[in-house]
């Protein structure tokens, strides 16, 4: 599968394209309506999450709830985009020139987009570079996580960091522990570490600053081999490190243990290989977070997720014009304070659509009957092995 969206902040709306679904999937709407708003919900964010509905149009490949194979298309219009013309001038309205925005936030894409495209107006760059394209991702995940619902596998997030406040959580161990995040406005899971999270968000709102944090994202139920050994751009952790890093404002991504592996010694890090005729072979522990070599290993797929505060501060930041080239205040746009909990769900986005892939890959087949066929298959012959 593959999926392009289109659109930008303030425009009319965000349409995403997903080709390659297999025929027969059900495709539930009201599925992809709670994705979308678990992408507007938590602790921090702005004004513009209380603007939007995000109410999805299924425009097309969609009939009577099931795919039927071909491209599908999804609107997600943007409300904002009235008001938006309800404050813009007369004469922009009326088709004249806007006046250009000639100062770039630091932190943003706003000045090496204009550099690359030579733009002389910032909103050419900042529209698209905004975070409301994830509306998009979310939508093609949300088809990509009914594709691997299919196949017994669920993706979930909860928030394991925010600012300098991290979560006491212990290891989860089922996808039911980890829809309890839902409850919780900072979608963590140590009530206590919530709490504290809370406070330190609004401690930097009325400092007119923000707070980034990390997110963890686990795949349960997810069979060995997805993903392969053979090729560089074929390795299953690779490409979901690159799913990840595409997100805006994220600066980190670890598989399993991450970083803390490189200060241990080799014997602390196996993942020794045990077996049970009812179990077939399996990992005494995950610090691989359930890939090695390239390829899924059947343990649940763990990675962490690190994003940056938000750059978009209370008060703008110091710039310099590109037309004037003088010290200016750069332009200020509506912002979250923090960001995180929404991270964790365009996250899961990106790990199913992942995952979907690479099950797809692994199986082949035009139609879901097709796909599940071979998958049960497959799943028997690694039980046998």
């Amino acid at each position: 599968m593959r999926f392009l969206d289109a659109g930008e902040s303030h425009g009319p709306g965000i349409l995403t394209i997903v080709e390659g679904c297999p025929r027969g999937l059900r495709v539930d709407r009201g599925f992809i309506q709670e994705e979308l708003a678990r992408r507007r919900r938590g602790y921090g964010r702005g004004g513009r999450m209380s603007i939007e509905s995000d109410e999805v149009v299924l425009m097309g490949g969609v009939r009577r709830g099931w795919s039927l194979g071909g491209p599908i298309a999804l609107l997600v219009p943007n409300r904002d985009h009235a008001n938006w013309l309800e404050v813009m001038p007369p004469e922009e309205v009326e088709g004249a020139p806007p006046p250009p925005v000639t100062t770039p936030r630091p932190g943003h894409a706003d000045l090496a987009g204009a550099l690359k495209y030579g733009t002389r107006d910032l909103r050419d760059i900042l529209e698209r570079a905004s975070a409301r394209e994830t509306v998009g991702r979310v939508c093609a995940g949300a088809l990509a996580k009914l594709l691997l619902r299919r196949a017994g596998i669920e993706v979930g997030s909860h928030v394991l960091r925010v600012g300098e406040v991290e979560a006491a959580t212990g290891e989860i161990g089922a996808f039911a522990e980890l829809r309890k995040a839902e409850e919780d406005e900072m979608r963590c899971l140590d009530p206590a570490a919530s709490a504290s999270m809370r406070a330190a968000v609004d401690a930097a709102a009325e400092a007119g600053d923000t707070l980034g944090g990390v997110v963890e994202v686990l795949a349960f139920g997810v069979p060995p081999g997805l993903g392969s050994h053979v090729h560089w751009d074929r390795r299953l952790d690779g490409l979901l490190a690159q799913a990840l890093m595409s997100i805006q404002s994220v600066k980190g991504v670890e598989v399993g243990g991450g970083f803390a592996l490189s200060g241990l010694h080799g014997s602390r890090c196996l993942d020794h290989i045990l077996y049970d005729g009812e179990a077939g072979f399996h990992r005494g522990s995950n610090h691989a977070g359930g890939v090695e070599g390239g390829m899924s290993n059947g343990e649940t797929v763990r990675l962490r997720v690190a994003a940056k505060p938000i750059p978009t501060l209370g008060k703008p930041a110091d710039t310099v014009d590109i037309e004037s080239k003088l010290p200016v205040r750069a332009l200020k746009e509506r912002a979250d304070v923090c960001a995180v909990p929404a991270l964790g769900v365009v996250a899961e986005s990106m790990v199913a659509w992942v995952l979907a892939n690479a099950l797809l890959e692994k199986t082949g087949g035009d139609s879901m009957q097709e796909v599940e066929e071979r998958l049960q298959q497959y799943r028997r012959r690694v039980k046998d092995y």
